[in-house]
């Protein structure tokens, strides 16, 4: 199964990326997303892992989890997630070899208004990609749980989200989230941010600096960089041993203009 391409820093928010292997679109079918979201499902009743978005396109998922609980959660999680997942797409198909790239990658982010912006670059993850206009329309995403919490069966850890925005209940938290992305829609872009999937954690100095520290002899010949928005610390190598120009279906927002986070203070 793959390596976790992480660190252990217990109390962080991790924005995870996972992509199939050599880019491929094996998760092209709604039946396979849905079937990686269920055994999510499961690894989050098994082990407790504690999502607060998520979302699984045709070649890759982004996950947006907190890590307070025991060390092999995520681990432990993403194992049984993408491993049964892989599994039987291949006994399905009666197909050979690896499902999923060798590492999943995890950027820590900082619990303000970078979260923010990570949480929204994850909601409009398709949007950006031209499939749908709108992220109410890609349904295996968080935003319409965000919206819209289940009964059962819910992946997000809604009281987890309310405590990390500081908001009180679920409606405050669902009309904002809703503004925030209403001023995103107008915002777009195609250029890329490889913060987000190729830092080590992204956030402010202070933030990024203490990341450092806490990794000590790990974060030899690591650089900190600072963008428009803030800072990140830096993988020595390109993720996944490719270019970013080479990377596929992967689409950020430019933060340069920001009118849709003006309802967050």
């Amino acid at each position: 199964m793959a390596r976790a391409k992480r660190h252990y820093l217990p109390g962080h928010v991790w924005h995870i990326t996972h992509r199939c292997h050599q880019r491929e679109f094996l998760f092209k079918f709604s039946k396979d997303r849905k079937r990686y979201l269920e055994w999510l499902f499961e690894a989050k009743k098994r082990y407790g892992l504690v999502i607060l978005n998520y979302m699984a396109t045709s070649n890759h998922i982004h996950l947006l989890v907190l890590d307070d609980k025991e060390r092999e959660v995520i681990p432990k999680s993403m194992q049984l997630a993408a491993g049964r997942t892989g599994q039987e797409f291949n006994q399905r198909k009666r197909r050979k070899g690896a499902f999923w790239e060798d590492r999943y990658h995890a950027t820590a982010i900082q619990k303000d208004l970078h979260f923010i912006r990570c949480l929204m670059y994850i909601d409009l993850n398709m949007v950006r990609a031209g499939v749908v206009k709108h992220p109410s329309e890609w349904h295996f995403s968080g935003y319409n749980e965000i919206q819209q919490p289940h009964a059962r069966y819910s992946l997000i850890d809604h009281q987890s989200l309310l405590n990390i925005l500081n908001m009180d209940n679920r409606k405050e938290l669902a009309e904002k989230h809703a503004t925030w992305i209403h001023g995103a829609l107008n915002n777009i872009h195609q250029q890329r941010d490889s913060k987000w999937t190729k830092s080590i954690a992204a956030g402010d100095k202070t933030f990024v600096d203490s990341v450092k520290k806490q990794l000590g002899y790990l974060a030899i010949g690591r650089k900190t960089f600072k963008t428009r928005d803030g800072y990140h610390l830096r993988e020595e190598q390109s993720l996944y041993g490719i270019e970013d120009e080479a990377v596929e279906n992967t689409f950020l927002w430019d933060f340069e203009s920001e009118p849709a986070l003006s309802a967050i203070s």
